[in-house]
């Protein structure tokens, strides 16, 4: 049976969650951290607040997230600080 999971839980209540930043992270807390789940999810949290809430998507909304961005689908979102 899948666990049910909510978004905004609390991170803690992920478990055996193993976050991971991106390796273009940086001191100043811009980052992201995400973690696989056992079903195949991935939860997402601001790595300032790791007890804080995190967002859970399943396998295929992260696939077609991560291909638009590969895309430059959200390009406009970071504007030219992103750049």
């Amino acid at each position: 049976m899948m666990q049910q999971i909510d978004n905004g839980v609390p991170a803690g209540r992920l478990e055996g969650a193993v976050w991971r930043k991106s390796r273009r992270s940086n001191p100043s807390g811009n980052c992201v951290e995400l973690a696989g789940l056992a079903d195949g999810a991935v939860a997402v949290r601001n790595s300032r607040h790791p007890s804080g809430p995190a967002l859970v998507y399943t396998e295929a909304e992260m696939a077609a997230f991560i291909r638009g961005a590969k895309d430059g689908d959200f390009d406009d979102l970071i504007g030219a600080a992103g750049a």
